[in-house]
């Protein structure tokens, strides 16, 4: 692994600007996220103009399988491109990441002129699918490429740079309420996005990018796949990437929908006002790592999301929204990039098919999770207002009382993942703590072979 004055080293002999690069890598990231938040905040126009027409009754549970592709397509992305980046290389990676980005977005302006009927669903899906190609591939590079830029401050640059995920949901978030308030059509919202993901495009395609095998640190995909075969552990923070991606996104992308009719406010501002405290937050994380450790940050931030996401499931106001939001925030906030760098340090061999592999998990959860949220909520309504019927006849404040419902049982089912984390990461930090009391006891030195079970680590 590079160190600090090894990386310093491969900048100037390279001629490559770090600092530029990294500068990219934000941008690529910050119009990701911008798209992310926009698909929540169009969440209510997408329902009423397509999918409402198609089919009320399950209107709820087709808008999470279209908001839930785009996860699909990012987890399978992530899935193959990432063992394979010293084929794509990170320069075409993120091309093609713009270009998708691009296209996505161009799909859903010109949804209701290309389509009609169930062929809209489909439209819809594509484009979101294509959006979550475009993710993919930005995460497949900004992660591994970030730890070889900057090998000596790993967590803490991982953290800044996810840093600028919840700044482009700010920004897509206000895009989506500014055209609202300012009465004119919702697709105008996508114009921003697509000028960022152009702007990307064309300082990737004149930066030089490094070597494809200095990104990757020369490992080859039988490496890789071979150092996770040989540390089945691995598995288990697999299933807790999907449990901290799915405690994070699923809620992100439904709060907008699900809350805006019933706490007084519109959803997507408790989103935007989360990912504003995400953005400071992700910076200090460095110092909070050093403090409690990748396991303890975690664990703190497992107990916040559960609180948070109770507390969004009996919000009835702007205050209490609002205050459930911010332990919400505080919990999600480290979830991702500090899981990426903690996995990663654990096991080095794995190279970039870890990052693949953690990125993959969580999305994937995230696409299976969401039109759950929506079969869960569209049967609570129903329950709520006594069967389909009912509910057809209701309007204005009489419909109040079945969507609240509703927002209280979907909310109240994700709270259950990260109470689970609480006590996984509990049950990995007394690991971890035994470890430590072991091996100052009786340390075996730098033989390669420690850490069979508490750490979890595959020495280099």
């Amino acid at each position: 692994m590079m160190s600090k004055e090894a990386g310093v080293s491969w900048e100037s002999e390279s001629g490559l600007r770090r600092g530029r690069i990294f500068l990219i890598m934000l941008l690529a990231l910050f119009t990701a996220a911008s798209t992310v938040a926009l698909r929540a905040a169009t969440a209510t126009h997408l329902e009423a103009d397509f999918l409402n027409p198609l089919d009320p009754i399950r209107s709820s549970e087709l808008l999470g399988s279209v908001l839930g592709i785009a996860f699909a397509g990012f987890s399978v992305t992530l899935l193959i491109a990432s063992p394979l980046l010293h084929v794509i290389t990170a320069r075409r990676a993120l091309i093609c990441a713009a270009l998708l980005l691009m296209g996505g977005m161009v799909l859903v302006i010109g949804a209701g002129a290309l389509a009609g009927g169930r062929a809209i669903f489909y439209l819809l899906s594509v484009a979101t699918l294509l959006q979550g190609i475009g993710w993919g591939l930005v995460e497949t590079v900004i992660n591994p490429l970030t730890s070889a830029l900057y090998a000596d401050d790993k967590t803490h640059r991982l953290n800044v740079l996810h840093a600028w995920y919840p700044a482009g949901i700010v920004v897509g978030s206000l895009l989506g309420l500014g055209v609202d308030a300012l009465g004119i059509d919702w697709r105008w919202s996508a114009l921003p996005p697509l000028a960022s993901a152009a702007f990307v495009l064309l300082l990737a395609l004149r930066e030089p990018f490094p070597e494809a095998g200095e990104v990757t640190q020369g490992a080859s995909i039988g490496d890789m796949f071979g150092a996770v075969v040989r540390q089945p552990t691995i598995f288990l923070w697999f299933l807790i990437m999907t449990m901290t991606a799915t405690t994070e996104f699923a809620p992100g992308q439904w709060v907008d929908f699900a809350l805006s009719s019933i706490v007084g406010m519109r959803g997507i501002l408790l989103l935007l006002y989360v990912s504003a405290l995400m953005f400071v937050m992700r910076h200090f994380a460095g110092p909070l790592v050093k403090r409690l450790s990748n396991v303890g940050l975690l664990l703190i931030c497992a107990v916040f999301g559960a609180v948070g996401l109770l507390g969004l499931s009996v919000a009835d106001s702007p205050v209490t929204a609002l205050v459930a939001a911010t332990a919400w925030g505080i919990g999600v906030c480290f979830f991702w990039p500090t899981m990426l760098a903690t996995v990663t340090e654990r096991y080095p061999r794995g190279g970039t098919l870890v990052y693949g592999l953690m990125g993959s998990a969580g999305a994937a959860a995230t696409y299976l999770v969401l039109p759950q949220i929506g079969r869960i909520y569209d049967h609570a309504k129903l329950s709520a207002a006594g069967g389909a019927e009912a509910l057809s006849k209701l309007s204005g404040e009489a419909l109040n009382g079945p969507l609240a419902a509703a927002a209280s049982a979907s909310f109240q089912a994700v709270a259950l993942i990260p109470a689970a984390l609480v006590l996984i990461f509990a049950a990995i930090a007394i690991s971890d703590r035994r470890f430590s009391l072991r091996e100052s006891r009786h340390p075996k030195g730098d033989d390669g072979h420690h850490l069979e079970n508490a750490q979890i680590l595959n020495q280099g």
